[in-house]
């Protein structure tokens, strides 16, 4: 076992109301539930479902994970580097 900490994969969950279903266009910009910026993807995708089901009965509500470390820094992402 090593002591050396998980490196830390910043994710960023939230959602809000859509104007229609497929879209990815939010109904009001003011009613955005940011959820939370998580150390992991584990753990975003954790708060992502608990929020999507909450949610389940209205349509056109949709919570999204973004991964903000390949934001951050694009050329330490594993699917950017070139093998």
């Amino acid at each position: 076992m090593s002591n050396v900490p998980a490196k830390q994969l910043l994710h960023l969950v939230f959602g809000g109301e859509l104007t229609e279903l497929g879209s990815h266009e939010f109904r009001d910009l003011r009613k955005i539930d940011v959820v939370g910026i998580y150390p992991n993807y584990a753990s975003a995708y954790a708060a992502w479902k608990a929020k999507a089901q909450q949610t389940v009965d209205n349509a056109t509500m949709r919570y999204f994970i973004v991964h903000l470390h390949r934001l951050l820094d694009p050329e330490t992402d594993a699917t950017t580097q070139k093998r």
